[in-house]
């Protein structure tokens, strides 16, 4: 476990207690991702997952549309997704979707699965192929639609930063869309494929961060570039004392971030998208959305236990730092 005094040095009175008030009070949520390969592979659904975030006393669930294949939201019944969002109050969860693409006919299809469940939250992140400049233009057209699509304007939405461009970016994609109901979402790992640190681009990104996906991840060399190499938690990079005490500081008079979301991605692996030398407006190759391989030399339902195996501890090791760093600065306050 890494040291969390050292990340409360610099705390005045008022922000260690503050940071005590909001780990007692942190929206951690479960996310669909930790069990990628199981909701591929194996038979885990929707519902499992809400069962998941249940058992292990969660504020939340966090779930693509497309996840779980054929038992997806996306392949639900408007009814069937009725009753999962029925049973996910029953559970005293909230929900939050999530959808791969800001074109118009994807985030109106997200639309349509967050009403059924009674979501109030939908994250997207562009996929366009182009120039920086071009790729960001069309992010902002299609955000021009969302109050044609959510008419109501009962959604947030969320941006997330997801490999290709930098925070600075996106914060001027989410300020140029002049909807307050956008904000952006910060993930511990994906500036990486942008070369970016992630100290640069919380930085970046801190005024505008409302969500974010928690997990450890390594920089591997890309062609002189970074691939992002994701890990268990606390044993890559990410410094998470640092960094969760950040983003629960976020915020004056109440917590800026509403959803901690857990994403375990042990074994994911994403190639480099920006380079040092790109020049001023590089090219954006298309890509697929996010996906994890199982490994070629394990047998599949080893590697399907491994990875509940793996979601489950996260819970546990996020919530250890989260008690360390509470004690530390109860210690600091009473000195």
């Amino acid at each position: 476990m890494l040291d969390g005094n050292k990340t409360l040095v610099a705390l005045d009175r008022l922000q260690l207690t503050r940071l005590i008030a909001r780990i007692d009070a942190i929206p951690l949520f479960a996310h669909s991702y930790s069990h990628h390969l199981n909701m591929r592979f194996g038979d885990t659904s929707p519902a499992d997952m809400l069962s998941f975030a249940h058992s292990h006393g969660l504020s939340g669930l966090c779930i693509h549309v497309d996840d779980g294949e054929g038992r997806s939201l996306s392949a639900m019944s408007p009814q069937e997704r009725s009753k999962f969002g029925s049973d996910a109050i029953e559970l005293n969860l909230t929900i939050h979707v999530e959808t791969s693409s800001t074109s118009r006919a994807d985030l109106a299809d997200a639309i349509a699965v967050a009403n059924d469940i009674g979501a109030r939250s939908i994250r997207c992140y562009p996929r366009y192929e182009g120039s920086v400049s071009s790729v960001m233009t069309r992010t902002i057209e299609d955000f021009g639609h969302l109050d044609q699509l959510d008419p109501q304007q009962r959604l947030r939405f969320t941006l997330e930063q997801h490999e290709d461009l930098k925070s600075y970016e996106l914060a001027a994609i989410a300020r140029q869309s002049g909807n307050p109901r956008l904000s952006l979402l910060f993930d511990f790992g994906n500036m990486i494929n942008a070369y970016e640190t992630p100290d640069a681009a919380l930085e970046a990104m801190a005024p505008l961060v409302t969500e974010v996906h928690i997990k450890d991840v390594k920089a591997g060399e890309d062609r002189g570039g970074w691939s992002q190499i994701a890990c268990r938690s606390g044993e890559g990079m990410i410094d998470f004392p640092e960094m969760l005490c950040k983003l629960l500081l976020l915020g004056s008079d109440q917590a800026q971030i509403g959803a901690f979301a857990l994403q375990e991605e042990n074994g994911m692996l994403s190639p480099a998208f920006r380079f040092p030398d790109e020049g001023a407006d590089p090219f954006i190759p298309w890509r697929a959305p996010s996906t994890t391989e199982p490994p070629a030399d394990e047998p599949l339902m080893v590697r399907l236990e491994q990875e509940r195996q793996d979601a489950a501890r996260q819970v546990d090791y996020v919530r250890g730092v989260l008690a360390d760093l509470r004690e530390a600065a109860v210690i600091r306050l009473a000195c």
